[in-house]
């Protein structure tokens, strides 16, 4: 029998194909990357044994993920790390407000860490570090020293060198920031709800795992008086606070009479948070994701509307 050329070639070409490693697709599949964040029972904290774990439905960038623990965070066992972020161009009316703050510092639980900073040209200007001697923070406080218009740059400036600059590197501790200022962004004074400097502030607040909360108090300063500046500053600040899992406080478009009763809101909600640890099918590198939380139980619950996932 004759063997051409061409036989001998197609047999070798078939023998190779056999040998060789055979070879698939990528699997394309996001990866399971673990995540955690801190939600808050607002409403139904009575329910004996507080929130179940299994009634807790959450989506991560809109995929269903797995929740891994649900952890009250009550007691000496669950660290809190507080600053309070007072805009040093607030009017100088907030000295009405002086003993309701020092009260508030006060009366925090005599484990918890607290300090005192200003927003001063795009940075939060400690007056201490933080500590448990709460008397000793309460003395820091003081009437805004400049009342300049605008000397803050930008709130969120400040807000974004906190969220850098933290003054503590314990992974565990809860980290609350209370903001008091009226949130215009004197860098893009337009209400712009994609203002980048705001963007820039939750994504590092949400990187931090802060949790922001925001007390309204108007700046000096023509424009601050203005209702366009208060509809802007007040909706800003809602961002902030609505993505990071904490509250915005305002009395209509003025200053309000009195924030005790905001400063006793805040200490409800600190008394009724748990750890949220779940699951989610994202990408290999670490990124803000969105959240979105449902409980099956009779409980108003708020979280954050970001998290970060996949790295510490």
């Amino acid at each position: 029998m004759k063997i051409n050329k061409l036989q001998v070639a197609a047999w070798f070409a078939a023998a190779s194909l056999l040998a060789a490693p055979m070879t698939f697709a990528a699997d394309n599949t996001p990866q399971e990357e673990q995540g955690k964040a801190v939600i808050t029972v607002v409403q139904g904290q009575e329910i004996p044994g507080g929130i179940p774990q299994q009634s807790v439905q959450l989506k991560v960038n809109g995929k269903n993920a797995s929740v891994t623990g649900l952890t009250p965070l009550r007691g000496p066992q669950s660290q809190v790390e507080m600053v309070v972020l007072i805009d040093d161009g607030a009017r100088s009316s907030l000295g009405t407000q002086m003993n309701d703050i020092a009260k508030f510092v006060q009366n925090q639980r005599p484990d918890v860490k607290i300090a005192v900073a200003y927003m001063m040209n795009g940075t939060a200007s400690f007056a201490g570090p933080l500590t448990t001697d709460h008397g000793a923070v309460a003395k820091q406080l003081h009437l805004p020293m400049l009342g300049t218009p605008g000397v803050s740059a930008s709130p969120y400036f400040c807000l974004s060198d906190l969220a850098k600059h933290w003054p503590s590197h314990d992974a565990n501790a809860r980290r609350e920031v209370v903001m008091i200022t009226d949130g215009v962004d004197y860098y893009d004074m337009r209400y712009d709800p994609e203002d980048p400097y705001v963007q820039a502030a939750i994504q590092d607040a949400v990187r931090s795992h802060l949790i922001v909360y925001s007390i309204y108090w108007t700046s000096e300063g023509r424009f601050d008086r203005s209702m366009y500046a208060n509809n802007a500053g007040q909706n800003l600040l809602l961002e902030v606070t609505e993505a990071t899992g904490g509250a915005s406080y305002w009395e209509g478009y003025g200053n309000p009479v009195d924030i005790g009763p905001y400063f006793a809101d805040i200490n409800r909600r600190l008394d009724n948070q748990y750890e949220l640890d779940f699951t989610a099918p994202v990408g290999s590198k670490p990124q803000m994701a969105s959240l979105k939380l449902k409980v099956n139980a009779p409980a108003k619950v708020d979280a954050p509307q970001n998290v970060f996932v996949g790295g510490e």
